[in-house]
């Protein structure tokens, strides 16, 4: 079945309107802060595997400017749009690399580049009392949370991995109507 314009658009639509419930309800229960945006990426894959990359950026920067004018934390929508909403377009461009070391080892670097900017814009924004805050608590506790940050990274590339997978084998036959 020829997939029109209006189908895709249509698909985009709801999968960003449902991205940003995600990240409502991550700022809402207040323990989403992380769990959220990474959720609310993982809602790309369809429209990756279906329509290509450029239709899943421009989800992404829908949502993500969504989300930085809907969502009342920050922090959330902040990791989203600058951290790990285009992760999964990202994971699929790095797929053809072939060195597993470097393709990693890039992936971490973009992942740690990206959170570090997305702490000191929060910290410019936010004024310097947070910096004194996590400073007063030492910096053992910042390297402990960027370890921490990276672990949970490593297990999101992993489940973005598996959802692609359970994607491509058993939901695209059971969606095939719809898009």
């Amino acid at each position: 079945m020829r997939k029109t314009e209006s189908q895709k658009i249509a698909l985009c639509g709801v999968l960003g309107a449902l991205s940003v419930v995600l990240l409502l309800l991550g700022a809402a229960l207040q323990i989403g802060t992380y769990a959220a945006p990474m959720l609310a990426s993982f809602l790309l894959v369809p429209v990756l595997e279906e329509y290509g990359p450029r239709y899943a950026l421009l989800l992404y920067a829908a949502t993500a400017i969504l989300a930085v004018l809907v969502v009342p934390e920050t922090e959330l929508a902040l990791f989203y749009a600058l951290v790990i909403g285009y992760y999964p377009v990202l994971r699929y461009a790095l797929r053809k690399i072939k060195p597993t070391l470097l393709r990693w080892a890039i992936k971490f670097v973009v992942f740690n580049t990206a959170t570090v900017l997305v702490y000191l814009l929060l910290f410019a924004l936010l004024g310097p009392a947070i910096w004194q805050e996590l400073t007063a608590d030492g910096t053992g506790m910042l390297v402990m949370l960027l370890a921490l940050g990276n672990l949970s990274f490593f297990l999101c590339d992993r489940a973005l991995g598996a959802v692609t997978r359970y994607y491509r084998l058993v939901l695209r036959r059971r969606l095939k109507h719809f898009f």
